[in-house]
């Protein structure tokens, strides 16, 4: 039987975006809540990263996707603009473009797009940290703009229809990826000489034929793809990480600046925070990156030092700290 985790994003004391009176962190609840009622009426195995009104990080709901397990991972959120009424529409985020979560946007986006919905398409946020973390195919989906009345307005007059269309598909996927598997094993047993493992949907499965009386075993390698020989002679300290239950892999690093270990010269920093635990650290670090602030992890005197940008000039390192601190962090220049 298929498993698909479902998370409704924010929750308790984090509302999400705000509207008037209305609150992301419910929408996406009531949401959540229906998607995962058609799923299990059409026998898919659900489960949730809440079912109430209640706070979890999204690294904590991506440890509870982990824990569930599951062919695939939806986190439901609503969009919201710079001003009210700007932008409409809906799109969905992945961590990079490859695999069958490209696959499930692009259903999902299709069928909210037949719902009523502009489709604004798919963007790659590799920073966001349920994607970032999930083990399985994930996929961010943003219902149209809570602070666009158009979009609320189809949300609430067509709302079981809105839940329809993201269950189909989700479906839609699971038939396709069904299908893929029926080929791959029958193709296996004409064979006759199978191998152990065969690599199969751009490297996010593999199968497993060392139990044949229990048949296909499935094991999720993640969102990534790559070779464990490309992490060789690099420096771990520059590098966010992101692990999965079969390997460690690198991240694209363009985002990256030379910091003051990579260079002789003088460059002035921003630190937002210094931790003797590294995950507390790379959650601050996947937060930042998130927000679009080019940032890295540093281990210096047995703490792991979460900080920005790598400044020639001071006033650049001063605007820097301030836009952080308008952001909600408690800053320090070092160098």
């Amino acid at each position: 039987m298929a498993k698909v985790i479902i998370d409704a994003g924010h929750g308790g004391k984090e509302p999400g975006a705000i509207y008037g009176d209305r609150k992301e962190k419910d929408d996406t609840l009531r949401l959540a809540l229906a998607v995962g009622e058609i799923l299990k009426q059409n026998g898919v195995d659900v489960a949730f990263t809440r079912t109430e009104d209640v706070y979890n990080s999204p690294f904590e709901k991506a440890q509870t996707a982990n824990r569930e397990g599951g062919d695939f991972l939806i986190s439901i959120h609503r969009n919201a603009s710079p001003e009210p009424n700007q932008y409409s529409g809906v799109e969905s985020l992945v961590f990079d473009r490859s695999g069958k979560k490209v696959e499930l946007a692009e259903n999902i986006n299709r069928e909210l797009a037949e719902a009523g919905y502009r489709n604004l398409g798919i963007k790659e946020r590799p920073g966001l940290v349920i994607l970032r973390r999930s083990q399985m195919p994930a996929v961010l989906v943003e219902v149209g703009f809570l602070n666009t009345d158009t979009d609320n307005v189809l949300f609430d007059r067509d709302f079981e229809g809105i839940a329809e269309a993201i269950a189909k598909g989700v479906l839609e996927t699971l038939r396709e990826d069904t299908k893929v598997q029926e080929v791959k094993w029958e193709d296996a047993q004409a064979k006759g000489n199978e191998p152990a493992f065969e690599t199969m949907i751009s490297g996010e499965r593999n199968w497993n034929t060392d139990d044949r009386n229990r048949g296909v075993k499935w094991m999720e390698s993640g969102n990534q793809t790559g070779t464990m020989n490309h992490m060789a002679g690099e420096d771990m300290r520059m590098m966010p990480e992101r692990t999965d239950s079969r390997r460690r892999e690198p991240e694209d690093q363009s985002w990256q600046m030379q910091c003051g270990c990579c260079t002789q010269e003088r460059l002035y920093r921003v630190q937002t925070g210094a931790f003797r635990n590294r995950e507390y650290a790379q959650e601050m670090l996947e937060k930042l990156l998130s927000e679009g602030f080019p940032s890295f992890l540093l281990l210096e005197d047995r703490l792991y030092k979460v900080q920005v940008g790598a400044y020639r000039m001071l006033d650049n390192a001063v605007r820097m700290e301030k836009s952080l601190r308008d952001a909600g962090y408690a800053t320090f220049i070092t160098t």
